[in-house]
């Protein structure tokens, strides 16, 4: 902070209520690491053995995160709609728990002086939405501190009187620190869960709270605290701007060092959901190939009893029965399997099993049954030292970056926008993107699945440039990260690489040390996954590519330096590409170029910031990537899909303009000229006619 500024957290948070975070797990991660990256090219035989024993070695978080999936024994309640919101612009940001806003409806509390739609006073917020863009105020939309929302259920009179039934909240994303502090009868509100961290779900048991007396309702009040510090992910500074003659008392800014605008709030669906109270916890699922058989390896978690019956069978797309299996880990065998492929490396891509478990067990009150199905895609992944391969195919990333963002939801989820995005990557001639820069939707992981799009499935660790970002506190907290991350995606055949972080300053002292143990720790948790992080920094000098699999780097050559200067990227990019494969021996990804480009700005020659300098941009990297590609470079992922919104600042007209696409999902002249080299690699890499005509 400079003279007369200082950097500290608008408030103290109250008290933890209840902690969901969960110590570390394996005594030697870095051993771990080491056997994990062997694992990647074990042979069939000898990961049937020896992979069960891994599997979640170091996974210390409790319980499962299945996705909700309705069954014979399972229901789920939705709670879209509006829920009832207002932001506590009090000094401290600790008004509302100062005042227990959590014990009385929201439309009751109303501060002194403050209207109904005033600043902090009661607004409706739709599904899903972040709070920042839906309303006309504009110190609601950079608001910084604690938000409340809340809603009414109606619940079925079943949840309430069954004392067999599990009843269970769960929060899809709140952005950054939510609270839930108040879910049951109207007038005592009690504390639920607390979770830190964004972007991945979290859930609360509250059978007992629902069920604790004549209710046919309950009231879910959530607060949530979008501030960020140098230990959250991702990090960020508070700044109090102290000087009286340019700044009113109390004056602080939110501080980021990445490049996207800071959306908060409810991101995702919050659902009630049921199961027995004997229920399938957790299931982890790894696959792989000997010859033409496919290999299923399981393993199942249960609670609630310790005594039980587990049957299991898979399940071809025409709901043929190809193999079954009994008890909590076993191995299924599908002779001449349909293997999951990539779109376009296949006449039949995104092959989906399915995997129906089936749990009987004895208890007090009688027999119980729970059942749950889990797509489930036959595929292997394998790095060497030049190659990316899939099913022991070369695999090459034609793709792009992406951004959860759009006009009004902000990063709120929104299905027809999911639905038009996946229509453009299949259009765009896409196979893949990166989830930069945290993890995307359950929603979006499925739809992958579903139609063969690859994933590199990035942690929210970006902007880590702060020494003190590199602390005991911030990597236990990446740590746990990684850990809830694994344990949302560890079953998405899409899923082929975890990356921890985005151009963090990996050439500080203590970075080395820092992604050599996070690294590690990844790889305990999933041994059967390339790990890496995206960096920008020099080869030389960067002190965390030693432990990737893959390099994945990102150049903006000709743009944040020797602005218009097309004729030098050739000779930069192909020194980048030479400097790192000769230093570290590893395959390479392009994992973000291009060039902001304004939609209708035009100039022949070209300039920055037209439709034609963004193209030939593009044109550069391609002459050097289509020569680097036949020898070490596996992938080119573009930076961006579609232009998203930003901080305000003097170099960002209404956000970023780097996309293909507007942000209303409209093509610049860059999109075509992408399609038309998509498809053309497709074609090269003799993928089969009839996908290409489709």
């Amino acid at each position: 902070a400079t003279s007369g500024e200082h950097v500290t957290r608008p408030g103290p948070r109250p008290p933890p209520v209840l902690q969901l975070r969960a110590p570390r797990a394996c005594a030697s991660l870095r051993s771990a690491g080491h056997r994990a990256a062997t694992m990647l090219r074990w042979p069939a035989g000898v990961w049937a053995v020896l992979g069960p024993l891994l599997w979640g070695c170091g996974l210390a978080l409790q319980g499962g995160m299945l996705y909700p999936r309705e069954s014979p024994s399972r229901e789920r309640k939705e709670l879209d709609g509006l829920w009832r919101f207002r932001a506590d612009f009090s000094d401290n940001r600790r008004q509302g728990f100062e005042q227990r806003w959590y014990q009385a409806p929201l439309r009751e509390v109303r501060p002194p002086g403050e209207g109904a739609l005033g600043l902090g006073g009661e607004a409706p917020a739709a599904r899903w939405r972040d709070f920042n863009d839906v309303g006309q105020d504009r110190y609601l939309r950079g608001f910084v501190g604690w938000v409340w929302y809340e809603r009414e259920a109606t619940l079925p009179q079943r949840w309430t009187q069954d004392l067999d039934t599990r009843v269970v909240l769960r929060i899809g994303s709140a952005h950054y620190h939510a609270i839930v502090v108040s879910a049951g009868n109207w007038v005592n509100g009690v504390h639920v869960a607390e979770h830190e961290g964004g972007h991945l779900p979290f859930e609360a048991d509250i059978s007992k709270l629902v069920q604790s007396g004549p209710l046919s309702s309950c009231r879910i009040t959530i607060a949530i605290n979008n501030t960020l510090t140098p230990h959250t992910l991702p990090p960020g500074t508070i700044l109090y701007k102290n000087d009286k003659a340019k700044y009113p008392k109390g004056y602080f800014v939110q501080n980021t060092n990445f490049d996207f605008f800071n959306y908060a709030g409810l991101h995702r669906p919050v659902l009630l959901y049921t199961t027995p109270t004997t229920y399938i916890d957790d299931i982890t699922i790894k696959t792989d190939v000997d010859q033409d058989i496919g290999l299923v390896n399981y393993q199942i978690f249960v609670q609630g009893n310790e005594h039980f019956q587990l049957e299991v069978r898979l399940l071809d797309e025409e709901g043929k029965v190809v193999a079954q299996g009994t008890g909590g880990r076993g191995q299924l065998q599908v002779p001449g399997a349909h293997l999951w492929w990539p779109y376009l490396m296949h006449e039949h891509p995104a092959y989906l099993y399915s995997l129906e478990v089936r749990l009987t067990a004895q208890t007090a009150t009688g027999p119980v049954s729970d059942f749950y199905t889990l797509p489930v895609g036959i595929r292997t992944v394998a790095v060497t030292e030049s190659q990316f391969r899939i099913n022991g195919k070369p695999f090459y990333f034609h793709g792009v970056n992406k951004h959860e963002d759009a006009d009004i939801r902000g990063k709120g989820f929104d299905w027809p926008l999911l639905m038009k995005d996946f229509n453009l990557l299949r259009w765009l001639g896409a196979n893949a993107f990166r989830t930069s820069h945290y993890p995307y939707a359950e929603e979006v992981m499925q739809l992958c699945d579903r139609y063969g799009i690859v994933v590199i499935d990035e942690s929210p660790g970006v902007g880590i440039v702060l020494p003190q970002s590199y602390s005991n506190v911030s990597l236990q907290h990446h740590l746990e990260v990684m850990e809830e991350l694994v344990r949302r995606d560890k079953n998405h055949p899409a899923v082929v690489m975890w990356s921890v972080a985005n151009e963090p300053t990996s050439y500080l002292p203590p970075a080395g040390e820092y992604f050599k143990t996070l690294i590690a720790h990844t790889k305990a948790l999933d041994p059967s996954r390339p790990v890496t992080f995206v960096t920008n920094s020099n080869y030389e000098a960067d002190l965390g590519a030693p432990y990737v699999d893959v390099i994945c780097v990102n150049s903006y050559y000709s743009w944040y330096h020797d602005y218009g200067h097309l004729e030098v990227i050739q000779l930069q990019l192909a020194s980048q590409f030479e400097n790192w494969y000769k230093t570290y021996q590893k395959p390479i990804i392009q994992s973000e170029y291009g060039a902001d480009a304004i939609p209708g700005f035009h100039q022949d020659p070209s300039l920055m910031f037209s439709e034609e300098y963004q193209k030939n941009v593009l044109q550069q990297y391609h002459l050097v990537l289509d020569q680097k590609r036949k020898e070490y470079v596996v992938g080119e992922l573009i930076w961006n899909f579609a232009d998203f919104m930003t901080d305000q600042a003097p170099t960002r007209v209404l956000g970023n303009k780097k996309g293909i696409f507007t942000r209303q999902r409209q093509p610049k002249s860059a999109a075509f000229l992408l399609r038309e080299r998509y498809w053309k690699l497709a074609n090269e890499t003799s993928y089969h006619q009839s996908a290409a005509k489709s």
